[in-house]
């Protein structure tokens, strides 16, 4: 399985700062605000703190029958056959998967942001493609 660290680190911790953040906002705020409107600031904090945990929920799985590509608000199931290529550019945020049907697929799982483990978990990808991903040449 392949996640990015950093993302996650900071998306928890941001998510824990703006919860808790809002609800001693709710407790402390002035008294002439009401009930309803310091439950409704700390729903808002758990609204983006929800929206983080979704950012952070990203990562790329593979088994033996193909991958499994969990994106903030999709997840995919891909066979190996449909999968082509993977590619990551310079600088591109995550790398794109190329499917048969000719169509392209981000897999936000790998962040580009984590340079050298970037690196690393496409090479593992990429590699796990060539073995499960192709035919076997006939002998």
């Amino acid at each position: 399985m392949w996640r990015p660290r950093v993302t996650r680190i900071v998306a928890y911790a941001t998510a824990g700062i703006i919860v808790l953040g809002m609800i001693v906002l709710a407790v402390v705020v002035a008294p002439q605000f009401k009930l309803f409107d310091r439950i409704l600031l700390v729903v808002f904090g758990l609204f983006v703190g929800w929206i983080l945990h979704m950012l952070a929920r990203c990562r790329v799985q593979a088994d033996e029958a193909g991958l499994t590509v969990v994106n903030p608000f999709r997840t995919r199931r891909l066979e190996w056959a449909e999968v082509i290529d993977v590619t990551m550019g310079e600088g591109e945020p995550w790398p794109t998967l190329d499917l048969a049907d000719g169509t392209s697929f981000g897999a936000m799982g790998i962040n580009g942001a984590e340079k050298t483990l970037a690196a690393h978990q496409l090479a593992e990808l990429r590699a796990l493609l060539q073995t499960q991903g192709e035919a076997p040449n006939p002998t």
